[in-house]
């Protein structure tokens, strides 16, 4: 597929999932006045499209369109449950990646309800060049305009051409046709250091910047709970020295 080709458009019936195996892809959704957003991208080994395997089939709730050159597998509704059904390991396969998007969605909604709109750039720009991946990172991202980045981040052009500049002349990124992205934007944008207090600090691995804001949240929750299990974990200390 080149860029700009559709996989499936909103509004047309569910009734295929595409697993992306080459290129970049992305999701966009048209309001009824025309307004139209992007809600995520889509990588090399993700799929497109899970939604039609629900009891009762709708429609598209989104248009997913190629980013760049792309190649991707059509598989429709029956072959994909009765593979999942088949095939232990591809049905596994395919559960991991749903836990891992809910777990991205939870994220991305924290990302907007706590985060500025400079660090949602920041952690966009790192997600696209893969920082949370293992392995050989790819820095350069695809090609992207800032109306789409303005888009995904919730806020405007204007602004994401502001911290763009502010990224680039803090060497946090590179761009001349492409844009670079550098370990830098890590822990200097999106844990709020200082340049010259960033180079005292380790680099976190992107996964925990994504999720420290829900932690507190967690502790929160857990909190009650610790005691207890203190007191479980203390008569069970005692129970075996006795025994």
């Amino acid at each position: 597929m080149q860029p700009k080709d559709t996989f499936f458009s909103q509004g047309d019936p569910a009734d295929t999932v595409f697993y992306l195996q080459t290129g970049r892809a992305k999701l966009t959704v048209v309001s009824q006045t025309g307004k139209e957003a992007t809600i995520t991208l889509l990588a090399e080994g993700d799929f497109v499209g899970e939604e039609s395997l629900a009891s009762v089939p709708g429609l598209r709730l989104a248009t997913a369109s190629a980013v760049n050159s792309c190649s991707a597998l059509k598989i429709t509704r029956g072959e994909m449950s009765r593979v999942m059904h088949d095939e232990p390991e591809f049905a596994d396969l395919f559960l991991k990646f749903m836990l891992a998007r809910s777990m991205r969605t939870q994220a991305d909604l924290v990302d907007q309800l706590f985060n500025s709109s400079e660090k949602r750039l920041a952690r966009i720009l790192l997600l696209m060049a893969e920082f949370a991946k293992p392995g050989e990172r790819q820095t350069f991202i695809p090609p992207i305009s800032q109306e789409t980045l303005a888009e995904m981040i919730g806020t405007t052009r204007s602004r994401v051409s502001f911290f763009m500049n502010r990224f680039r002349t803090l060497g946090y990124i590179n761009y001349n046709g492409r844009i670079q992205v550098n370990k830098s934007l890590l822990n200097v944008v999106l844990l709020d250091q200082l340049p010259d207090e960033n180079t005292k600090q380790p680099v976190i691995p992107l996964t925990e910047v994504i999720l420290g804001p829900v932690l507190p949240i967690v502790k929160k929750i857990l909190k009650p709970v610790i005691p207890i299990v203190g007191n479980i974990r203390r008569k069970l200390a005692i129970a075996q020295k006795n025994g």
